[in-house]
């Protein structure tokens, strides 16, 4: 069982989310989707590339509790179940929650430092 593939998205928190986007879409040319954030692709022309999501919240979101940082990274896995049982062995503080969805299957762990990471298992193709 691999542990982390790739990184899967970088989520962070904003005082006024829409400003950010649009600076972020001016200045640096992030192209948005309409739900706000941008899907960017890694190796493009493949039969299945690899994408990352990116994406702004509002600072007063509770998505990233019990985490206190204002960012959350999403990491890529394999077998998200099998890896959140060695997680919980391992003595780490894992959530119990799962979310399933046609996006994948999300799961989720906190570092020593209270950073809540946010682990994704992609759907299969």
């Amino acid at each position: 069982m691999y542990r982390v593939q790739g990184i899967g998205g970088i989520f962070f928190k904003a005082k006024d989310p829409e400003v950010l986007r649009e600076w972020y879409r001016r200045h640096l040319g992030i192209k948005l989707e309409e739900w706000g954030g941008a899907v960017m692709f890694t190796n493009a022309g493949e039969k299945n590339p690899g994408y990352q999501i990116w994406s702004i919240f509002d600072s007063t979101t509770a998505y990233f509790e019990p985490g206190n940082a204002t960012f959350m990274i999403n990491y890529r896995v394999d077998d998200l179940k099998a890896l959140l049982e060695v997680l919980k062995l391992e003595g780490c503080q894992v959530d119990e929650r799962i979310e399933e969805s046609e996006f994948g299957i999300f799961g989720w762990v906190v570092d020593p430092e209270g950073n809540r990471i946010e682990l994704w298992q992609p759907p299969v193709e």
